[in-house]
């Protein structure tokens, strides 16, 4: 992994202090898969992960749930809004796989709307058409 693409400390939620005043004043938006709290603060936005032993008893099972979290935060960052990011894994996401997790991940940003939402997905033009005048003598 080159040195651009890492995950700088000051970019996680580290502290026991910040993970309970997160918890204790942040919106929560929730899926089956995971809960994402969300605390506005200024400056770049932050995450922060808990993924228990409840979710995965197996070490390597909740270390992909947080790289696959980590890496999809990293690619999203630039366009979240500012603010302290915790991301709480449910035993259902142990199950889940990689592509399941981002899915999940992004839907509970854009339920925060921390996250522009989605374009909608349909058959009329983003414009109207300009209409062509009518030809005279025709």
């Amino acid at each position: 992994m080159n040195a651009g693409a890492r995950y700088p400390r000051h970019m996680r939620v580290r502290a026991r202090a910040d993970f309970d005043r997160i918890f204790a004043s942040a919106t929560r938006t929730a899926s089956p898969l995971l809960a994402v709290h969300l605390l506005p603060e200024p400056g770049p936005a932050r995450l922060g992960l808990a993924v228990s032993r409840k979710v995965d008893k197996r070490a390597v099972g909740r270390n992909r749930i947080k790289r696959v979290l980590r890496d999809q935060f990293r690619l999203l960052q630039a366009e979240l809004k500012p603010g302290s990011y915790v991301v709480v894994a449910r035993p259902p996401a142990a199950g889940a796989d990689n592509a399941a997790l981002r899915t999940a991940f992004v839907s509970a940003l854009r339920r925060a709307r921390a996250l522009p939402l989605a374009a909608p997905v349909g058959t009329m033009p983003a414009s109207p058409i300009p209409s062509t005048p009518a030809t005279p003598g025709a």
